[in-house]
């Protein structure tokens, strides 16, 4: 997911992303556990796309957009 339409994003709704990311993580970390995981890959690019999105909740948060 590209910064810039994170940016476009409300508070809520990048918090409502990073739960949806996260629960995505978890699957896909299920899926390698049990060996159904066939692109190992993509639960580099899950972690990153979270690490985006709390990047950019705190930049909003120190602007004082939203509160904790």
């Amino acid at each position: 997911m590209k910064p810039a339409k994170l940016r476009e994003m409300s508070m809520e709704e990048l918090r409502a992303e990073e739960l949806t990311l996260s629960d995505e993580l978890f699957r896909l970390r299920f899926r390698k556990a049990t060996g159904q995981l066939e692109k190992f890959s993509k639960i580099d690019s899950v972690r990153k796309d979270i690490a985006r999105v709390k990047t950019i909740l705190s930049e909003k948060m120190r602007e004082g957009h939203g509160r904790a």
